[in-house]
């Protein structure tokens, strides 16, 4: 899942320059104020990433209705950006002061002269989903013939079809809509699969997802696509059943949501889970049992995806 909870970017960041990358490890309560300080007194961008990304002790973020929610990790990085020249310090001072904290030991790194855009587009070529179903980004061109191409660039918001989760989700749409179905995607992310849906031949398409940033980029994605789908917040979901629910979200929710996505799903329509890992396979498929008939879990890269009809 991702490893970045916030990004901002000055609109005077340009195409080839020299930087200076300041990482600075803080607490929760401190990580988005001094991200947001850092901003206001001149770093042209400010991350925060879990202190612990890409170990055994990284951190999900996530929540749902009646939930809590967890807003930022235990133990955080925060990684502003400098031009290669500018003085840092006073500015790293300026925001610790702000935050009432005392000025922060940090990590310098400089990254050499390059354009940046072209070196982040060059990373994300057009996936490929199935034998018709692709993802491509914009500055790509669609693949030609009968492909069904969805246009999505990297974002803030989860979800680009690069990960196991999204991918088996996207293969199970692509291999088991027929036409016409009504479809919920319950933490919708970019708006992924509620778009693939219907460029599969869903009747209609919902989204719903506890996270503004996801909606607005929901539906910028949706426009993109030339794609009506709906995406809402939670409680603002009206009231109804689906052919189809997909949930590709990670274990603990899905947990803590089956009787509400049951609720969802119409008599004999079908449920779609993700987001589980291949050893949660037998617990979730217990827990799920109890409405729905499940088929085999379908498995890639140690990632899981669950399917059934409802009985």
């Amino acid at each position: 899942m991702p490893s970045e909870k916030q990004f901002q970017t000055a609109s005077t960041l340009k195409d080839a320059m020299s930087y200076q990358q300041i990482t600075i490890a803080v607490n929760d309560h401190t990580a988005e104020r001094l991200a947001d300080a850092l901003m206001e007194h001149g770093a042209l961008s400010a991350a925060i990433e879990d202190a612990y990304a890409g170990t055994a002790n990284e951190q999900a973020i996530f929540g749902e209705p009646g939930m809590p929610t967890e807003q930022i990790w235990q133990q955080s990085k925060v990684i502003a950006l400098f031009y290669e020249h500018t003085d840092a310090a006073p500015i790293i001072a300026a925001a610790a002061q702000d935050c009432g904290i005392a000025i922060p030991e940090y990590d310098k790194e400089f990254l050499p002269e390059q354009d940046w855009v072209r070196l982040t587009q060059a990373q994300f070529d057009p996936i490929r989903i199935s034998d018709r179903l692709w993802i491509t980004p914009s500055w790509h061109e669609a693949p030609a013939g009968d492909a069904v191409n969805l246009q999505l660039d990297p974002g803030l918001a989860f979800g680009t079809g690069s990960h196991p989760t999204t991918r088996l989700c996207l293969q199970w749409l692509d291999g088991n809509l027929k036409g016409g179905e009504s479809v919920l995607d319950y933490g919708c992310g970019s708006g992924i699969l509620a778009i693939a849906a219907l460029k599969l031949g869903a009747g209609s398409a919902t989204g719903v997802d506890i996270d503004e940033q996801a909606i607005r980029a929901s539906n910028d994605n949706a426009a993109q696509n030339d794609a009506p789908a709906d995406f809402y917040l939670p409680d603002a979901l009206p009231q109804g059943q689906f052919d189809v629910v997909v949930a590709n979200i990670l274990a603990n929710p899905l947990r803590m949501l089956g009787s509400l996505l049951a609720e969802r799903t119409k008599q004999g329509g079908r449920i779609v889970l993700s987001g589980i890992l291949d050893e949660q396979i037998e617990e979730m498929s217990e827990i799920y049992n109890q409405w729905f008939e499940l088929a085999p879990a379908r498995t890639d890269d140690g990632w899981a995806c669950l399917s059934g009809v409802k009985r």
